[in-house]
C-alpha cells in the first residue's frame, strides 16, 4: 500500500510540477551559448568535434555579423538583398565560442552527409540553392580563415534538390533521394548503373516517389537507411521499399506501416537501431507523425500527433511491423542514437505537424527508448528542458555523450520578442543522459590508446583505464556524425563491435585500472561506409568520450 501511494504521489509530481521533473526524471540540461546568432536547421558534428550550424539565407538578418567584405548581394532574396550577417556558423561546445560562416546560395530544406575524408557534402535548397553542391572541409583550428563554405562552380545537381535525403554508401559515394517535384535520385559524383555501359547525364527515375504521392499527399525527405547487405531502405508516407542502387531494381516491397503518413511534412522521425553481433540483421523504427497530407493541406495545429511507433527487421524477408505506444504522440521529434544503442528521442510538439505556425504543444520532455528491454517497458520519460523547440530544430550526439539542441524558428522569417508565440530560437542546449550523471562517474571509461585507422574485418586493440574495478564486458562502439535536419539525420548509425574479454594490466595512480580489449573491425563499407566515427568504450552502460577513428580499405 505505502509503495502505491509513493508512485501517485510521483506520478502527481511529475505531471504537474515542471522543477519537480528536473529533480526527480533522469538526465539534466545545460544552457551553452545564450545567442548563437542563428537558429539552426541543419547540425553536423565534425570530427575535430566542432559543431557546423546552417540556416537558410533569405530569412531576413540574423543576429551574427559576417567579417568585413563578406556581404552577400543576391537581388533572389526574399527580405534583404543586402546581407551582412551569417546565416552559418562554427561552434566549439569546449569553449562555446561561435564564428560566423559564409553561405552563398540558398540553403533552405537542403540535405548533406560527411564524405569518407570528413568534408562535409551539402546538396540542394531553393531558390538559387535549388541545384548548388557546396563543400565545407574540417579544420582542426577553429579560426583558421581557409575553413568555410565552398560552392562548386563546375558541377551542379542534375534536378532540383528541395527537401532531398542523402547517404553515403559502401564505396563512399553519396546517393541524393528525391525532392520537391523531383521523384528522382543521383549520386554524388555521378556513377551509371552498373550493368549499362551507357553514361547517365540526368538524373535516375525513381518511381517509387510517385507512387507514394499524389494531389493530396507529400513525401520530403523520406527515410534512406543503408542495410548491412548494401542494400537500402527507403520509407515514403507510410511504404518502404528494398532498393538495390547498383541495379537500380526494388527487391521488395514491405508491409505498409498503418496509421498516418510519417516523413515530412507529417513529421514523424526515423532510426536504424544499433547493429551487433555479426551486424548482418539491420531494424528499422518509424515514430511518431500526424495527420498532414501534403505541404499545401489544411491542418489543425491543435491535432493530436501519432503516438504509435512501427518497428521492422529490414533484413528479413518475411518481417512485418510491430507496433508500439511512445508516452505521448510526438512531431518533430529527433531520434538520435546514444553510444549505449538505446535511441534518444527529443524536440518536437505534441499536436499540428511541421511547417510555418502547424505545430503547437511543445514536447519538453525527452523520452528514451530501450531497444532490448521487453515490450511494453522500451520507454522512459527524461528529464524536461524549458525551451520550446518545434519546425527547425536539431539534435546531435556530441563525442563526450552529450546531445546538442539547437535551432527552433516556427515562422517564416526570423521572430523575437516577448509578444511572439515561440520565438526564433537562438540558445544552443546540452542534454546529458542519466549516463553523465556524478555518481556514475567513477565507472566512466577512458580510452588512452586507440588506432587512428581502422581497416575492414581486422582485428585491432584498444586500452582503456576505470577508476573501479570492471564488472563483465567492455562494449567498444561506433557512431557516425549524421547530418541532422527535419526530425531524420542522414547517415546515422550505430556499430556494436565485436570484442574480447577485457585484459587487466595493472593500477596506475592517476587513472586507475588500465584494461586491454581485442576488437575486429566492421567487415565492409556495407555496414560501415568510409568515413570518421567516434568510438565510444561503454563500460556497464557507461561510455567513454569518444576517440575519432577512420574507417576504410
Amino acid at each position: 500500500m505505502r509503495r502505491i501511494l509513493l508512485e501517485i504521489v510521483f506520478l502527481f509530481l511529475v505531471t504537474t510540477c515542471s522543477d519537480c521533473q528536473k529533480l526527480l526524471l533522469p538526465g539534466s540540461w545545460e544552457v551553452l551559448v545564450e545567442n548563437a546568432g542563428i537558429a539552426s536547421m541543419h547540425t553536423a558534428v565534425t570530427r575535430f568535434n566542432t559543431v557546423v550550424l546552417l540556416d537558410r539565407t533569405d530569412i531576413g538578418p540574423s543576429r551574427l555579423s559576417l567579417p568585413p567584405n563578406q556581404c552577400r548581394n543576391n537581388p533572389t532574396d526574399l527580405l534583404t538583398h543586402h546581407d551582412c550577417t551569417a546565416h552559418s556558423a562554427l561552434f566549439d561546445p569546449t569553449t562555446r565560442r561561435v564564428r560566423p560562416l559564409s553561405i552563398i546560395t540558398d540553403t533552405w530544406c537542403s540535405s548533406g552527409q560527411f564524405l569518407s575524408d570528413g568534408t562535409l557534402l551539402q546538396t540542394g535548397g531553393d531558390y538559387d540553392g535549388l541545384r548548388r553542391i557546396r563543400s565545407l572541409r574540417p579544420s582542426p583550428y577553429f579560426e583558421d580563415p581557409l575553413f568555410d563554405w565552398n560552392e562548386l562552380q563546375h558541377y551542379e545537381l542534375t534536378a532540383g534538390r528541395w527537401y532531398a535525403t542523402n547517404q553515403i554508401l559502401p564505396d563512399g559515394s553519396v546517393i541524393i533521394v528525391g525532392g520537391r517535384s523531383s521523384p528522382s535520385l543521383e549520386f554524388f559524383p555521378p556513377k551509371t548503373k552498373s550493368k549499362s555501359k551507357t553514361k547517365t547525364t540526368g538524373p535516375r527515375p525513381f518511381p517509387f516517389l510517385s507512387e507514394t504521392k499524389d494531389a493530396q499527399m507529400d513525401n520530403l525527405y523520406p527515410y534512406v537507411h543503408l542495410l548491412p547487405d548494401g542494400n537500402l531502405f527507403i520509407f515514403a508516407n507510410t511504404k518502404a521499399i528494398l532498393y538495390d542502387h547498383f541495379t537500380d531494381t526494388v527487391i521488395r516491397y514491405y508491409p505498409e506501416l498503418k496509421g498516418v503518413p510519417r516523413n515530412y511534412p507529417s513529421a514523424g522521425s526515423s532510426a536504424m537501431l544499433s547493429l551487433s553481433d555479426d551486424h548482418s540483421t539491420a531494424e528499422v523504427i518509424v515514430c511518431g507523425g500526424s495527420g498532414r497530407y501534403g505541404v499545401f493541406a489544411q491542418h489543425d495545429s491543435k491535432a493530436p500527433a501519432e503516438i504509435t511507433c512501427g518497428r521492422i527487421t529490414a533484413t528479413d524477408v518475411a518481417s512485418t511491423w510491430k507496433m508500439e505506444d511512445m508516452p505521448w504522440g510526438r512531431i518533430m521529434g529527433d531520434m538520435v542514437m546514444l553510444p549505449t544503442g538505446d535511441v534518444l528521442i527529443i524536440n518536437g510538439a505534441k499536436a499540428g505537424s511541421q511547417g510555418f505556425e502547424l505545430g503547437s504543444t511543445p514536447s519538453f520532455n525527452p523520452v528514451l527508448y530501450r531497444p532490448n528491454e521487453p515490450f511494453g517497458h522500451r520507454f522512459t520519460v527524461l528529464a524536461p528542458t524549458d525551451v520550446p523547440r518545434l519546425y527547425h530544430s536539431t539534435a546531435n550526439l556530441l563525442p563526450d555523450g552529450r546531445i546538442l539542441v539547437a535551432g527552433s524558428n516556427p515562422h517564416h522569417f526570423y521572430q523575437f520578442g516577448d509578444n511572439v508565440t515561440f520565438p526564433t530560437e537562438l540558445r544552443l542546449e546540452a542534454f546529458s543522459p542519466e549516463y553523465l550523471s556524478p555518481e556514475r562517474a567513477n565507472h566512466r571509461p577512458k580510452i588512452e590508446l586507440a588506432p587512428e585507422k581502422l581497416v575492414y574485418g581486422t582485428p585491432f586493440e584498444i586500452e582503456i583505464t576505470v577508476e573501479l574495478a570492471m564488472l563483465g564486458v567492455v562494449e567498444v562502439n561506433l557512431g557516425s556524425a549524421p547530418f541532422a535536419t527535419h526530425s531524420f539525420s542522414m547517415g546515422q548509425r550505430l556499430l556494436k563491435l565485436n570484442v574480447s574479454q577485457s585484459q587487466q594490466m595493472g593500477q596506475t595512480t592517476t587513472s586507475g585500472n588500465r584494461y586491454r580489449i581485442g576488437c575486429i573491425a566492421p567487415a565492409t563499407g556495407a555496414v560501415a561506409p568510409p568515413g570518421f566515427y567516434m568510438m565510444f568504450a561503454v563500460n556497464q552502460g557507461i561510455p567513454s568520450v569518444a576517440k575519432w577513428v577512420q574507417m576504410g580499405s
